[in-house]
């Protein structure tokens, strides 16, 4: 065997593929002097004796190498021999053609002395056509340098490995695949007759039991049962090497469709043969047998470690529940032959954690009296899976009507807001109409707060992100929080020295910031410490927890700490949901944490609360590091003088607004100011103005989400021909929803609603400017 990295060269490598034919070189060498003897003339004779020679010389040449590379060969093989002495699962190194050459201890005790045979032949007694397999495989290790399959046989599954060993050597090893404890090798170690069949009826296993039983290894399920198909929970005959037998059938859905068929004592005369009466007890299938009416006849032992230890004669009902039905009417129906081919997930009863069960009810005659087998199987984890799922459905969809309830309401408010506007300067202090004005006015901002709360949870509210240093952030806070909890309430803080700066709205984490301080104020009556810790951590690992997974990397972890009454476990997965509370009515809104939940979502991070009822609360917050970039010079500042200052009011604004109040004050407002505007009702009227070339338009102010085109599409059409014009952007969506299209349209600015009719005209007058 040659290995490249001996030999790299391919002149070496051609000679060793001659070294084989070495003695035919040497028998050539030898025609050619005898032919030199006997040829007449000098030069011919010459020539031949070189040829000769040369025969000769490559002879001895790749007879040399041949012989070195046969000594590192062998050498080749003792190293990989010792490698793979002590492997637990069977190994051989074969040749190019699949001559064993080498075998650890494994594949001797379980195959014998296989050297000098084929790989395939030693394979034959595991799986069928092993020659197909094998050829299959060594194809791609040659292309690949190594490869494997995973083949179902019939002690179970088995993966078998082949790597490539220099150019024309193989490694090979045999792994059996762990099986289930109730199938594959873990059944010999019970007394009732098993099998594992595939789904057209081959028979993959049998334990010792059923061997003895049947009195050999049978092939097929038909070769064991004499009354086919096999139904489970009914008695069926079987084909025992002493004459038939009855025996009651249980069936469990294995992998890959494989199905774990056990054969149970039946009643009557024909029973199994030594039937061991501890057999349904030691099943490692938990099941339990109910009489008609559904109350418990027997238990089984791996059924107990799933329910506790239930003592017979109990309704099922009193046991498990259903999720959707009454047990007794699942019961009813299993006897009458219905439902009993879908199985149902029950919740276990009077258990201090959530226990879910997946049962399956089978219907039984046994001597005559009907009855059922209930086969149960833990299904907690799908269950928490699937709650887990609809959590972030209904999280979601909370989200989006959030969302698109607080767009309706922004353009609400902008109109009464700003129709107050209009009102309020026509009147001054001294009307009598002012103060119930101004209170319309002050009642319409706490409606657009309440709107803004709703857009933080579905994270859809504008933000302005900066790099901060929460110390100082909590520094500029204490004084407020100070306040906020009162005289009976401490609140302590501990920094990290060495704190990272993060990428933050400033002003919606003090909102969250204030909104964890006051929860922990209201859950501790009788008073107590708040602690506000931060520290900078490196997560090595992913951390999941809560339905999310935080990565690895750098993170600025702040913990708020109470000692209060803490949350009950089954309010703990609620607390985020909107207008979800656990005050009295009247006490609070239940946005304060849908606030800080979505705050913390869009900003990046990530929020989680650890309670213990009577102890107190921890919600603990991540944020990514922000990395500090090197500093950009800044700009060049502008000379004075250098832009011509234009009179307030002294410009064209064409105005876009589906909504006709919010036109009908936007209008107002702007000509009020002295602005020239010209109302548009959607894009595609907007354009239609603009196809007077005469007409010289100075801003455009139109909404963002409009029926027809939206806003950045009428307005990226409009600048092809107007490329000067400013822009103001204004919707009752985040900003967020624009910034993708607004980065490619120069001079925007965008104007969240609800706006103020101050707020407007700054805006357009800064954009005129």
């Amino acid at each position: 065997m040659s290995h490249p990295a001996l030999y790299p060269d391919p002149v070496s490598r051609a000679a060793l593929s001659v070294a084989p034919r070495a003695v035919m070189l040497l028998f050539a060498a030898a025609l050619c002097a005898g032919a030199a003897i006997a040829v007449e003339g000098t030069l011919g004779a010459v020539a031949l004796l070189s040829a000769g020679g040369g025969l000769a010389a490559l002879a001895l040449f790749t007879g040399v190498l041949g012989a070195r590379a046969k000594v590192e060969r062998g050498g080749i093989n003792t190293h990989i021999a010792s490698f793979i002495e002590h492997d637990a699962s069977p190994s051989f190194t074969t040749d190019a053609a699949g001559e064993v050459e080498t075998q650890n201890r494994a594949a001797l005790d379980r195959f014998g002395t296989r050297k000098g045979q084929t790989l395939a032949r030693a394979l034959r007694e595991v799986f069928a056509d092993p020659a197909a397999v094998l050829y299959r495989l060594q194809n791609r290790a040659e292309a690949a340098g190594a490869a494997r399959e995973d083949l179902v046989t019939r002690r179970g599954h088995v993966r078998l490995s082949v790597h490539r060993v220099g150019e024309t050597a193989f490694l090979w090893r045999l792994e059996d695949m762990a099986e289930r404890a109730i199938g594959g090798r873990g059944a010999e170690t019970i007394s009732i007759p098993m099998l594992t069949a595939s789904r057209t009826g081959t028979v993959l296993f049998m334990n010792e039991a059923l061997r003895r039983l049947v009195g050999e290894r049978v092939k097929t399920v038909d070769r064991i049962f004499a009354d086919l198909p096999v139904r489970p929970g009914e008695e069926h005959q079987i084909l025992g090497a002493e004459g038939p037998v009855r025996a009651l059938v249980s069936e469990v859905e294995g992998p890959g469709g494989r199905r774990e068929i056990y054969l149970l004592p039946a009643t009557g005369r024909d029973m199994l043969p030594g039937a061991d009466p501890t057999a349904f007890e030691t099943l490692p299938v938990a099941l339990l047998r109910l009489t008609p009416d559904g109350t418990i006849a027997e238990i089984n032992r791996a059924a107990r470690a799933l329910i506790g230890d239930t003592a017979a004669g109990l309704p099922l009902g009193t046991v498990l529940e259903g999720l959707g039905r009454p047990v007794s009417e699942w019961i009813g129906d299993a006897m009458a032959g219905r439902g009993t081919d879908r199985p149902e997930v029950l919740h276990l009863r009077h258990e201090e954690r959530e226990v879910f069960l997946q049962v399956t009810l089978t219907r039984t005659t046994e001597g005559g009296r009907p009855g059922l087998i209930a086969t149960l199987s833990d299904a907690t984890q799908f269950k928490t899976l699937e709650a887990q799922f609809v959590q972030s459905q209904k999280m979601q969809a909370i989200g989006q009507l959030a969302g698109g309830v607080a767009h309706d309401f922004n353009n609400l408010l902008t109109a009464i807001s700003g129709h107050c506007d209009l009102l309020l300067l026509r009147h001054d202090k001294s009307d009598g109409d002012y103060a119930d004005l101004v209170q319309i006015n002050q009642n319409a901002n706490r409606a657009a707060s309440l709107v803004g709360q709703l857009l933080a949870f579905s994270r859809k509210q504008t933000l302005k992100p900066q790099p901060i240093d929460l110390r100082d952030t909590l520094a500029d806070l204490t004084h407020l929080l100070n306040r906020l909890v009162g005289e009976k309430v401490r609140l302590t803080f501990a920094h990290d020295p060495d704190l990272c700066p993060i990428r933050a709205d400033k002003r919606q984490l003090e909102q969250v910031i204030m909104n964890l301080v006051v929860n922990a104020r209201d859950a501790m009556r009788e008073g107590g410490e708040i602690r506000i810790e931060t520290e900078t951590v490196t997560l090595r690992e992913p951390l999941c927890r809560d339905r999310a997974t935080v990565a690895p990397g750098r993170y600025v972890v702040v913990r708020v700490v109470d000692e209060g009454t803490g949350i009950a476990p089954d309010k703990l997965p609620k607390i985020f949901e909107p207008f979800f509370t656990t005050k009295r009515q009247g006490e609070g809104t239940g946005l304060g944490l849908s606030t800080a939940y979505g705050i913390v979502k869009q900003t990046g991070g990530f929020i989680f609360c650890d309670s213990v009822v009577g102890q107190g609360t921890t919600f603990t917050l991540y944020f990514p590091v922000h990395e500090v970039q090197d500093a950009v010079a800044p700009a060049p500042a502008q000379p004075a003088g250098a832009r011509k200052s234009v009179p307030a009011g002294d410009g064209v604004v064409l105005l876009v607004e589906d909504e006709a109040p919010v036109r009908a004050f936007a209008s107002r407002a702007l000509r009020l100011r002295g602005y020239t505007v010209i109302e548009a009702e959607n894009a595609e009227e907007a354009l239609h103005t603009l196809e007077d070339d005469s007409l010289n338009v100075d801003v455009f102010v139109t909404d963002v989400i409009m029926p027809g085109l939206d806003g950045p599409t009428w307005v990226k059409e409009a600048l092809k021909t107007r490329p000067n014009t400013r822009v103001v952007f204004v919707s009752g969506y985040s900003e967020e929803s624009l910034t993708e299209t607004r980065e490619r349209i120069p001079n925007s600015v965008f104007l969240p609603k609800p706006f103020s009719l101050s707020e407007l005209t700054a805006t357009v007058q800064g954009q005129i400017h």
